[in-house]
C-alpha cells in the first residue's frame, strides 16, 4: 500500500478532525477535490482515503472510450498520488476495508490493520453482479477464459489483452446487457480505431434496449442505429449457458432461452450491479437497496456518510456520476461548516435537494440523453408530448406536470438538451403550445453554435457547468481543473471545444 504525504498546518483547531473515506473512485475523488479547495486540510483536519484497487482514481465511465481506442488509459487519470502528497491526504491504494468498528470508530483493514477516524464516508460505489449463465464460472471460481466482466480498469485491461492475444483471434463477441454500459461496450469492440473492428451482437433480457431510460418507439429508433452500424441486438432473450461452438472457428457458443445459440470468441458482461453496502450492513447502519442517507448524506450514524453508487436517498438510488458529484459536493458543504468541532456537524450548509439523473449514451454513432425518469414520470400522471421520425431517425419525448417539464428522453437529436435540462432543473412554466413547440426542428436562418449559447445555458449535465463559466475558462486544463466539465461521461466535449474556440483562437491543455 502507498500513501500521500501530509503536510504540517501553521494553525491547528482545538476540534481537529480525522475524515477517512473509503472508496478511491469518481465520488470519492470529487469529495476530496472540494474538501481541499475549501481548506480542510489547512485548517488543521486531516483527511485519509482508502482505495480498494491499486493505482489511481480513474474515469469509470471513459472505459469504452479506451476500449474504442480515442482515449489513452492514461488520459483518463482522475488525480495522480502527486496531487494528494501536494494536498496534504493519506491516500492508501490497495487498501480493502474488513469491517468497520463503530464504538471504536475505527475502520478495520484486511490485514487487520486500524485506522481511526472521527467522520467516516462510504463511496463504495456498486458491484458486479453474474448473470445466471451456466458455465461462466469454472469450479476454481474463476471465469470461463472467454469471458469478461466490463466494470473496472482491471477488466479493460484483461479485455484488451485477449482481443490483442495472436494465438486466439476475436472476431466475434457477445454483449449481455442491453443497458447503457452494454450499449457502450458493444460499439466501441465494433469501432475500434486502428484495430479490426469486431462483429458483436447483444443480448438482452427486456423487449428493448435500454429499458430503464426509454420507451419502446424511443427504442426502435436505436435498435435501426445499432443495425445499421453493424450490432444486432436480440431482445426478449436471455443467455443461459455456455456451450460448445456451432462453428468450430470460433470459441464458445451462447445458447440463448429461445434455443438459438450464438457463436463467439468473447463474452462480455454489463449487465447488472447492485449498491456495494456490505460493509454499511455489517456496520449496523440501515440499508435497503443502497445505504440509507438523510439530506445531509449522513447514514443512520451521524458520523458515517454515505454517497455515490452505494448511497440512498429519499427511496432512491442512482448511478450515475451527476447525482455522484451532487453528493460530494453537498457532503463537503456540510463536512466543512462542522469542520471548527461544532455540534451541529455542518447543520447550516444547504440540504442536499435529491438526486438529478441525466443518462447519456457515449457511444460512436449513437445519440441519446434522458432526464429523470420519463416512464414512472408518465405513470404518475403526467402529460406526455412525443415525436417519433423514423426517416430522420430521431424521437423526442416530454413529460409534463402542471406546465412544467419533470422529465424528457431524447434520441437521435440532442440539439436541445441543454435547454431542456434547463427547464426541469428549474421547474420553468411552459405556456400551452410551448412542449410541443420544443419537440419540433429548430428552424434557423443559420447554423447555431456554441456562439449562441447564453451563459445560463447548461453545457456539462454531469458537473452543472453553464456556457457562462466555460467562457471564463481561458484553457481545456483550466475547465477540467476548475468546473469538472468533460471529465465526467465526456459527451460535452465537442461543445465545450467549440465554446472555447469562440473565446481563444489557440485551445491548450490537450484532448477532451
Amino acid at each position: 500500500m502507498r500513501g500521500g504525504g501530509e503536510r504540517m498546518n501553521a494553525h491547528v483547531p482545538e476540534h481537529s478532525q480525522h475524515l477517512v473515506v473509503v472508496g478511491h473512485g469518481m465520488a470519492a475523488v470529487r469529495l476530496v477535490e472540494t474538501l481541499v479547495a475549501g481548506g480542510w486540510v489547512e485548517r488543521g483536519n486531516r483527511l485519509t482515503v482508502l482505495g480498494d484497487e491499486t493505482g489511481p482514481a480513474y474515469n469509470r465511465i471513459l472505459l469504452s472510450a479506451v476500449l474504442e481506442g480515442v482515449h489513452d488509459e492514461r488520459a483518463i487519470t482522475l488525480r495522480d498520488e502527486d496531487w494528494y502528497a501536494a494536498a496534504g491526504v493519506t491516500l492508501r491504494t490497495g487498501a480493502r476495508v474488513a469491517e468497520i468498528d463503530r464504538g471504536a470508530r475505527e475502520v478495520v483493514l484486511v490485514d487487520r490493520s486500524r485506522v481511526p477516524y472521527d467522520r467516516l464516508v462510504l463511496a463504495t460505489g456498486s458491484i458486479p453482479t453474474l448473470p445466471p449463465v451456466r458455465g461462466l464460472v469454472r469450479p476454481d471460481g474463476s471465469l470461463h477464459p472467454t469471458v469478461h466482466a466490463f466494470r473496472s480498469a482491471g477488466d479493460l485491461r484483461g479485455l484488451l489483452a485477449a482481443l490483442d492475444d495472436p494465438t486466439r483471434p476475436v472476431r466475434r463477441a457477445v454483449v449481455v446487457g442491453g443497458g447503457l454500459l452494454g450499449l457502450q461496450v458493444a460499439r466501441a469492440l465494433g469501432a475500434r480505431a486502428g484495430r479490426r473492428a469486431v462483429v458483436t451482437e447483444v443480448v438482452e433480457g427486456a423487449d428493448h434496449v435500454l429499458s430503464r431510460q426509454l420507451d419502446r418507439a424511443g427504442a426502435s429508433i436505436l435498435a435501426r442505429d445499432l443495425a445499421r452500424l453493424g450490432t444486432t441486438v436480440y431482445t426478449g432473450a436471455r443467455a443461459t449457458r455456455l456451450v460448445a461452438s456451432p462453428m468450430p472457428e470460433h470459441a464458445v457458443g451462447v445458447r440463448l432461452d429461445n434455443g438459438h445459440v450464438l457463436a463467439t470468441d468473447l463474452v462480455v458482461l454489463t449487465a447488472g450491479g447492485r449498491p456495494a453496502t456490505a460493509l454499511a450492513r455489517g456496520a449496523g447502519l440501515e440499508v435497503r437497496r443502497g445505504i440509507v442517507v438523510d439530506d445531509r448524506l449522513a447514514t443512520t450514524d451521524p458520523v458515517v456518510h454515505a454517497i455515490g453508487d452505494c448511497a440512498q436517498h429519499a427511496g432512491r438510488v442512482s448511478g450515475f456520476v451527476g447525482p455522484a458529484w451532487d453528493q460530494a459536493v453537498c457532503l463537503a458543504a456540510h463536512l466543512l461548516a462542522g469542520a471548527d468541532g461544532g455540534a451541529d456537524g455542518g447543520a447550516g450548509a444547504a440540504p442536499y435537494p435529491g438526486i438529478r439523473e441525466v443518462a447519456r449514451l457515449r457511444a460512436t454513432g449513437l445519440d441519446v440523453a434522458v432526464l429523470g425518469d420519463p416512464e414512472a414520470a408518465a405513470a404518475a400522471g403526467g402529460e406526455v408530448v412525443a415525436v417519433t421520425n423514423p426517416v430522420t431517425r430521431s424521437h423526442r419525448k416530454l413529460v409534463v406536470r402542471d406546465g412544467r417539464i419533470v422529465a424528457a428522453a431524447l434520441v437521435g437529436d440532442l440539439a436541445r438538451v441543454g435547454l431542456l435540462t434547463q427547464y426541469v432543473e428549474r421547474g420553468t412554466v411552459l405556456g400551452p403550445h410551448e412542449p410541443g413547440d420544443l419537440l419540433l426542428p429548430e428552424r434557423r436562418t443559420r447554423a447555431a453554435g456554441p456562439a449562441d449559447l447564453p451563459d445560463t445555458a447548461e453545457v456539462c449535465a454531469c458537473a452543472g457547468v453553464s456556457a457562462g463559466a466555460l467562457r471564463a475558462c481561458g484553457s481545456l486544463d483550466e475547465v477540467r481543473e476548475t468546473t469538472r466539465a468533460t471529465t465526467g461521461c465526456g459527451g460535452c466535449s465537442d461543445a465545450v471545444r467549440a465554446l472555447l474556440a469562440t473565446r481563444t483562437p489557440a485551445l491548450t491543455g490537450g484532448n477532451a
